[in-house]
């Protein structure tokens, strides 16, 4: 948008960059023009509007202030009073139209310099110091040419490239908000975390940001460029951050405002320096029925956050290296609670498998917290993709994994029911290893309803995660019935406990398809009988469901984990209707009975009699056929379970 006081050649100024030639008739205004992102420098269309006083009211000259991106202020530099409008008048008029907090930038174009011989910069240098909303001051001539393809760069450039939310003109320094963009940029960037930016990362960053590395000789010139400026900013080991930051600080001074612009955008930044939202959210889709879960890569990404923020090499993350870790966070996205929901060592501090779980359960329950989580540490930047999406695998639905009886899952949702007191809260804390005297440490505001950690099932890592349902019937939502197993826990010593348990079950799981499993909690207690009309080993026999499972956490050491290894494996086969004789899943004989009551087995005995009953019905008597088919799947089974005990027993070796 232009603005002028009368005859200093605004118009004339459009028309010659648009002809490239002075006009011999100058209207009192053109029509907008727009010029095509392909013949611009910053490769974006641009909007001419032109103003005039004496064809447009004021209220046009407001709205079209409200919607420029920049405005250019032109004055003759023949003329001092053109040059006095723009403080008496433009600047005050403008500023009155615009929110204090995001002013559009001003260029100063003094136009018709070829009358003059002297540049009238001393004038204009005051005004510049004065009013930060102006961007820089262009003295060129419409009638000669001068300097017309550098006054639009310029009004470009302000446009994408502003001073104003890098640098502050009064102070002559960047603005905190840069400063904190900048910091968090170097903190991403310094890969082993030591506070430098060395060679190797140096070029890493170089790379990422504008696609190619430094020269060695480069990259020695501008560490000399710091080193002769800044005590400080350059050691032996390379960059440090107070070398960085002078670094953009010169950039800015000396009008490279791109360079700095572009590793903000490049991390991430929109024009207010915060994180841009399309950043932060990117597009996932997620059909229903479908989890997600972190993949490999992520993983990988994960451990190397993490061992680049243990500084001391135990294995687990204090709390100042916690907070070190989430410095490039703009709040602290975990509270106390997560201590309590995944595992610790014996000074409470998450180790790496509690600090992948807790990511892992992140993943699961709000897949959109953790690719804004995973923008903050700079995955996609780090990581070399486009966007946080890629570290997310989207599942198949699980009536699919049914009709396909097997998942490639490997997170797993058991919710935890039983009536009040039933020993629920503990159930979580003991899949994190704590016993009855550990759990009494716990207050009752750092208290987690999630618990997650990992089981082994015949031999593969999954996630098994602990989710305690609320004890009220009203208050059970769509959500609390929707997981991939379902734990009943009952309190052997209380004779009213095991009624609840059957209520949930026959009204919530009996018709579907979760597993379920039975867990007699505080089996070290005197066992009580249950008041309901059958008893828990009975229900569970009528109902086809594993036996109760005795469980205690007031133990001298860490609970055992059999039970959980089973409700793993249950959720991971859900078709199978396992059957576990000893709760372990591991040995020979528990992996044999499982097999032997497996759908697999009796689907491939149903198929081999039909195969061979059709084929020899019809050549030979049905007494011989009889004999030879009973013979015939006895051997074809002996011959499986042969195969299958051999395997297992060289997977025991």
């Amino acid at each position: 948008h232009f603005k002028d006081h009368p005859k200093v050649g605004k118009t004339s100024l459009i028309m010659s960059l648009v002809s490239e030639e002075f006009p011999d008739v100058v209207p009192y205004k053109v029509e907008e023009i727009t010029i095509p992102a392909d013949v611009t420098p910053e490769r974006v269309p641009t909007h001419i509007v032109d103003y005039s006083e004496a064809e447009q009211t004021d209220e046009q000259l407001y709205q079209e202030i409200s919607k420029a991106s920049v405005i250019c202020i032109v004055y003759s530099v023949n003329n001092k009073k053109s040059i006095e409008k723009v403080t008496s008048h433009w600047i005050p008029l403008i500023n009155e139209r615009t929110d204090k907090d995001s002013r559009v930038p001003l260029i100063l174009v003094g136009n018709k310099s070829d009358l003059v011989e002297h540049s009238c910069m001393d004038t204009i240098l005051p005004i510049m110091n004065k009013y930060i909303e102006i961007e820089t001051c262009v003295e060129c001539s419409a009638k000669s040419l001068k300097n017309i393809s550098e006054l639009f760069y310029y009004a470009q450039k302000a446009v994408l490239h502003p001073t104003g939310p890098l640098y502050c003109l009064d102070q002559k320094e960047m603005k905190p908000s840069c400063i904190k963009a900048l910091k968090r940029i170097f903190k991403v960037s310094d890969l082993d975390n030591d506070g430098i930016l060395n060679d190797n990362e140096l070029n890493f960053f170089q790379r990422v940001c504008f696609n190619t590395p430094l020269a060695p000789q480069a990259l020695e010139d501008v560490k000399n460029v710091v080193r002769k400026n800044i005590a400080d900013g350059v050691c032996e080991e390379g960059l440090t951050l107070q070398g960085f930051l002078f670094l953009h600080t010169l950039f800015i001074q000396r009008g490279r405002h791109e360079t700095t612009w572009a590793v903000l955008r490049c991390f991430g930044y929109d024009d207010a320096l915060e994180l841009h939202q399309d950043y932060l959210f990117p597009p996932l889709k997620i059909p229903p029925e479908c989890s997600t879960e972190l993949n490999h890569n992520a993983s990988l990404f994960l451990q190397a956050v993490f061992e680049k923020h243990d500084k001391d090499r135990d294995c687990a993350l204090s709390p100042e290296e916690l907070k070190d870790l989430f410095d490039v966070f703009p709040y602290m996205p975990w509270g106390p609670d997560v201590n309590n929901t995944v595992c610790t060592n014996e000074l409470g501090w998450i180790t790496y498998q509690g600090f992948l779980s807790q990511w892992m359960l992140t993943t699961y329950l709000d897949v959109q917290r953790c690719l804004e989580y995973l923008g903050y540490l700079g995955y996609s930047i780090v990581a070399e993709q486009e966007s946080q999406a890629a570290a997310i695998t989207v599942t198949r639905t699980k009536a699919q994994d049914l009709q396909k009886r097997q998942t490639q899952r490997s997170v797993f949702l058991c919710n935890v029911f039983g009536g009040p007191s039933s020993g629920k809260s503990g159930f979580l804390q003991a899949l994190l290893g704590r016993n009855l005297m550990c759990q009494k440490t716990i207050r009752e505001e750092h208290k987690s309803y999630y618990a997650i950690s990992t089981a082994h099932v015949y031999g593969q890592e999954k996630y098994l995660l602990l989710h305690e349902i609320f004890s009220d019937f009203d208050l059970l939502s769509e959500s609390d019935l929707s997981c991939d197993v379902a734990c009943l826990i009952y309190d052997v010593s209380n004779p009213c406990s095991f009624e609840y348990c059957a209520q949930v079950f026959k009204q919530c799981f009996q018709d579907g398809v979760v597993p379920c499993m039975v867990v007699a909690a505080k089996a070290d207690q005197p066992e009580e009988a249950q008041q309901y009309c059958v008893s828990p080993p009975e229900f569970c026999r009528t109902h086809k469901m594993p036996p109760p499972q005795a469980f205690t956490c007031n133990t001298a050491g860490p609970p055992a984990k059999d039970v959980f290894v089973k409700l793993a494996t249950m959720a991971t086969y859900p078709h199978a209707r396992l059957r576990c004789m000893c709760t372990c899943n591991r040995c020979t004989f528990c992996l044999c009975q499982n097999f032997l009551n497996s759908e697999l087995l009796h689907t491939v005995k149903a198929k081999l009699h039909t195969a061979i009953f059709s084929r020899h019905m019809a050549h030979v008597d049905l007494t011989n056929s009889a004999l030879w088919l009973r013979a015939s799947v006895g051997a074809a089974l002996f011959a499986v379970l042969g195969f299958t005990v051999y395997r297992l027993l060289l997977r025991a070796r």
